[in-house]
């Protein structure tokens, strides 16, 4: 390494300090503080990060024998799908103990792009993912805004960037002065990414993985971890994550979903949004991944209907759907579980007619991140085992966080 290198590592460990004793300063206060830039008091959760691990922690399931479960295409009724904790567990407290900046990745647009300091980063895309790898490889209290997607514990309190749902919000971004930006293609606009890059922040675009669904959720924590120089961590939390993943739907397929097929539950995905249904989440759309994963029949295959449209009644009819899945918001936005299966089509298919839909946060269905075992074993409770399916005792902060904004969207 040489002295240049040297006395930017010496910058970088000297800003890292300062910042950690001004957290532990504010965490202390009563009154507590403003943190850096633009950021709120309220933000400081952030740095409240749990403790690390790089043990793998499936999510707990219903001790139940699928011989004697209740035909899952008999069940009625409706079901909300929470996972046990949205807290997301760092594989590391201390990343920069392994960090090798700066660190020249090449970004999924084209270009190189050298990241030199990491102490203000933002990660935004259109599912949460890629803030929520930032997280989970130990950065939480150096991310410095959000996403409209991004709503886990420890993030929710961040200023939002975008606008309009997913629009980029340039001034927002460079009033909170990032030293790194990580994002993909699902969100933009792509000039507004352009021009950030041409102010002299460094964006890394990583490669789009969320048409993978499960199967690209490794590839996706690795990018990030490449882009923030510490790519072994990346490693360590890719195998943690698949590890969870891959227990979790052993033991979903073992334990809950039919061996017979005749018994499989039919499920489709709808993207609902107030008195109409926007998209059908087809294959190759990531929201197949889900329904297979947990040992489900997706209907979009057997019908053919590949990755995000829109559908129309007579398709959604011929379906047969015995599930519908579905995100909280939108069913809320719909006039809840009355108004959607008022939407043209549903109610002449088994899941209307059984009111059989389980809806889950929009931060948390397809977020395709560290805490992806957590979803689907919430999803398989409430498909299988409704009855065991965990509810909190208090609406999820989160929900009510994201239809603040919402509501701000819609001002």
């Amino acid at each position: 390494m040489n002295i240049g290198h040297l006395i930017d590592d010496a910058r970088r460990r000297a800003k890292t300090l300062l910042a950690s004793l001004l957290a532990a300063v504010c965490l202390l206060s009563l009154a507590g503080c403003a943190n850096i830039g633009t950021i709120s008091e309220s933000s400081l959760e952030s740095c409240n990060v749990p403790d690390a691990s790089t043990t793998p922690n499936p999510p707990k399931l219903p001790n139940v024998t699928r011989s004697k479960l209740k035909n899952p295409r008999e069940i009625t009724g409706p079901t909300t799908a929470y996972t046990r904790s949205d807290q997301i567990i760092p594989i590391s407290n201390a990343p920069f103990e392994q960090q090798k900046l700066p660190v020249t990745v090449k970004s999924a647009d084209g270009p190189e792009q050298t990241v030199t300091d990491t102490t203000r980063i933002l990660a935004l895309n259109q599912n949460g993912g890629l803030a929520a790898a930032v997280y989970a490889l130990g950065f939480g209290c150096n991310l410095v805004g959000r996403d409209t997607a991004t709503g886990s514990s420890g993030m929710d309190k961040l200023p939002k960037v975008t606008v309009n749902g997913m629009d980029l919000n340039a001034e927002a971004i460079l009033a909170l002065e990032p030293t790194v930006i990580i994002t993909d293609t699902s969100i933009g606009p792509y000039d507004v990414q352009l021009q950030l890059r041409q102010s002299g922040v460094p964006v890394v675009f990583v490669p789009l993985t969320s048409n993978d669904g499960v199967n690209g959720v490794g590839k996706q924590i690795q990018s990030v971890a490449d882009a923030l120089g510490v790519s072994d961590l990346g490693k360590q939390l890719v195998k943690r994550t698949n590890s969870e993943i891959s227990q979790t739907i052993q033991t979903i397929q073992t334990t809950m979903a039919p061996a017979d097929e005749s018994r499989k539950p039919r499920i489709v995905f709808l993207y609902v949004r107030g008195k109409s249904i926007y998209y059908w989440f087809g294959e190759g759309s990531g929201a197949d991944s889900l329904i297979q994963s947990i040992g489900a029949n997706d209907v979009a295959k057997e019908v053919g209907f590949n990755g995000m449209a829109a559908t129309n009644a007579e398709a959604l009819i011929k379906a047969k759907p015995d599930v519908i899945f579905a995100m909280t918001l939108g069913v809320q936005s719909a006039g809840g579980l009355d108004g959607m299966l008022g939407l043209p089509g549903i109610k002449e298919t088994p899941a209307g007619q059984h009111r059989r839909v389980v809806d889950m946060s929009d931060y948390e269905i397809m977020s395709f991140g560290p805490q992806t075992a957590q979803v689907l074993a919430a999803l398989a409770t409430a498909v299988y085992v409704p009855e065991q399916a965990y509810q909190p005792e208090h609406k999820p902060e989160v929900v009510e966080k994201r239809l603040d904004d919402m509501k701000q969207e819609k001002q």
